[in-house]
């Protein structure tokens, strides 16, 4: 077994989001099976998820008053007009903002695809409820000059591509992915207990494997259940697994794909020192 280089951060368990087995009720030591979230995550993704949609649906009502009000007005009030765009789109980001932290707490499964892909995309679709009507209106007005146009139709682009990324899950989280994380850490450490730090990307397997022990502002690695890491906005597991599995001096797996070629390190990027 490797040498294992003990971390001088200070390590923190974060107040858990899910039991310490990832499923209900499940012991940490027990593989993860059809993962779903505790009572307590799952009412405060629902809140979110309700403070979300009220921020969508002011707007959506904002949108409304541009098209109905604004746009009618010879010619158009251009500062109201940008002011309300520029509200618009920070309603929409707040709201997908806050959706996309309730699918970390609660994800959907991908073998509902629609509704995985309604669930998670939500916020991309939202925006463009948002704005494509109102561009559209802005470009057919007849009452505003070609630089008017240009410019309010311009900034109202601009702000539904920057809303539409946020709102965008590249690589949405699932209850598959969270099942897969959880028995991969388990079968590798005996628990479901990761480390991360606040401005890495993603989480580990011990707190004294080098990635979380860059330099980093608030020097402090936190740790909790793979469930717990996706809450604080961490992506995945890491893909350094071999290389991790030797630092933190940890057996490794027979026949797991992650040790295969482990003499190999990866770069250690997944983690993002401070300045």
């Amino acid at each position: 077994m490797a040498e294992r280089k003990k971390t001088t951060k200070r390590v923190v368990r974060v107040e858990p989001t899910t039991s310490r087995g990832g499923s209900g009720g499940s012991d940490a030591s027990e593989p993860a099976s059809g993962w779903k979230p505790t009572p307590e995550a799952k009412s405060k993704a629902l809140t979110y998820r309700i403070i979300a949609i009220v921020l969508w649906v002011l707007a959506i009502g904002g949108e409304a008053f541009e098209i109905f009000w604004v746009l009618r007005q010879s010619p158009p009030n251009m500062w109201i007009l940008i002011g309300g765009l520029v509200v618009i789109a920070g309603l929409a980001i707040g709201g997908s903002l806050l959706w996309k932290q309730a699918n970390r707490l609660d994800p959907a499964s991908r073998q509902d695809s629609v509704r995985f892909f309604i669930q998670n995309q939500l916020g991309a679709i939202i925006t463009v409820v948002a704005f494509l009507p109102l561009i559209i209106l802005i470009f057919l007005n007849k009452d505003m000059s070609g630089s008017q146009k240009g410019i309010a139709g311009g900034i109202a682009i601009a702000l539904l591509l920057v809303a539409g990324f946020l709102g965008t899950s590249i690589n949405p989280p699932s209850t598959e992915q969270y099942d897969a994380e959880t028995n991969q850490v388990i079968e590798i450490t005996g628990e479901n207990l990761v480390f991360w730090t606040k401005s890495g990307k993603v989480f580990h397997l011990c707190e004294d494997a080098s990635a979380v022990n860059l330099e980093s502002a608030d020097n402090t690695i936190y740790s909790g259940t793979v469930a717990d890491a996706h809450a604080a906005g961490k992506d995945r597991l890491t893909l350094q697994v071999d290389q991790e599995i030797r630092q933190c001096g940890f057996e490794a797996p027979e026949d797991d794909p992650a040790t295969v070629d482990s003499d190999v390190e990866e770069p250690a990027l997944e983690e993002t020192p401070a300045p």
